[in-house]
């Protein structure tokens, strides 16, 4: 993977958040005839990505899929995902239910040696045609744990995506100028807790004091998909050096991931 092990665990928490929050919306195949992600098969979008792990992303539409008696259009990459939208997507099916566009499918990801994570993720909204600004399309939460030097990490995290802004059109520089944007914001909030065994007894420590450490803004354009993106990745933990342990990810990070469109074909002319 090209992520280091922490960004690996917040894309394992990016999918997983996904689960566990569905579209309780009745089943409306007759809503907008806009696509802001076309979902036939045979779509594809090539991103240049920069960033800690440069390099150039394809995501295409491969397949149909059932999942859970649903019909959805399984999304790949060609290869292990650079980009954080491409890698959120790859290996799942996305729908289109009214004006929404839904995700749900598994990943399995070995974060460390012995140690591999495999998620169901069940429909979750990333994106909403009349959402207004600052309307939040989802939100869900979650834990899970993992045992470093039988010492329990216990991972509790909140993700929700919030539609921005609505834009006539949109500019991204060096790459063209796009009409009817409209923008979307994924967010994860993480605490990460050590729970330290002393005698007989186990006390929690914290190592990562709850905070945003993903803010993903990403601009998609009307029947041609997601253009741009940029997702900030920060953290700093918690002085634990008293634990004389010694985690499997540095003490503190900060990384931008942009990611931009740089050729693609979708099945539905872009106006």
């Amino acid at each position: 993977m090209k992520y280091n092990y922490f960004i690996a665990i917040l894309l394992v928490v990016f999918l997983a958040s996904c689960s566990s929050d569905n579209d309780n919306t009745p089943e409306n195949t007759n809503g907008s005839e806009n696509n802001y992600l076309p979902v036939e098969n045979g779509d594809y979008w090539v991103y240049d990505v920069s960033g800690e792990f440069p390099g150039r992303d394809s995501l295409y539409v491969a397949n149909d899929t059932m999942i859970n008696n649903t019909s959805y259009q399984k999304f790949k990459t060609k290869e292990i995902a650079f980009g954080f939208f491409s890698g959120s997507l790859a290996g799942n099916g996305v729908r289109k239910n009214g004006d929404k566009l839904l995700v749900s499918g598994s990943t399995g990801i070995d974060l460390m040696e012995g140690f591999p994570i495999n998620l169901e993720v069940t429909d979750f909204v990333i994106f909403k045609e009349s959402a207004s600004e600052n309307e939040q399309l989802s939100s869900t939460s979650g834990t899970f744990t993992y045992n470093f030097e039988e010492i329990p990490l216990e991972f509790d995290y909140t993700m929700k995506s919030v539609a921005g802004q609505s834009l006539a059109s949109y500019t991204v520089p060096n790459y063209g100028t796009y009409e009817d944007v409209k923008v979307v914001k994924v967010i994860v909030n993480l605490k990460i807790v050590a729970i330290v065994p002393a005698g007989e007894i186990n006390f929690p420590v914290d190592v990562l004091a709850a905070q945003d450490v993903v803010v993903s803004t990403q601009y998609y354009a009307k029947n041609i998909g997601m253009i741009y993106s940029t997702t900030a990745i920060n953290y700093e933990l918690e002085d634990f050096s008293l634990l004389d342990i010694e985690l499997p990810f540095p003490s503190s990070g900060n990384q931008n991931i942009k990611e931009y469109l740089a050729d693609y074909s979708v099945a539905t002319p872009a106006n």
